[in-house]
Parts: structure tokens; sequence; C-alpha cells
């Protein structure tokens, strides 16, 4: 099972408030070209904290 569309379309980064999108089954990635930080999902659920994620490209 993986994260839902519809949790994809609420959720929001935590760190600039833009919306995020799926990255693959593991990550989601904000779409602000500015912060473009890539939240990790484990065992289907989304981490969003800005510690744990990941500088995007």
């Amino acid at each position: 099972m993986a994260v839902s569309p519809e949790l994809v379309e609420i959720l929001r980064c935590p760190k600039c408030k833009s919306k995020v999108e799926l990255q693959g089954e593991d990550a989601l990635k904000c779409v602000n070209p500015e912060c473009s930080l890539v939240y990790p999902v484990r065992d289907d659920i989304p981490v969003m904290l800005v510690e744990e994620a990941a500088a995007g490209k």
C-alpha cells in the first residue's frame, strides 16, 4: 500500500508550506524550487519533519 493521492494532496512542506509531490514510492518532494526538500516515506507513512528531510535537486 502506497501513500494515497488524497493524502499527498493535503500534505504541505513544513518548512515553506508549499505542496509536495510523490517521488517514487519512498519519498515526497517539495515543489517549491527554492526549498525542494525531500521527505522520506517509511512503512507507507510520510515523515514530514524538516530534520529528516534531504536536500532535493
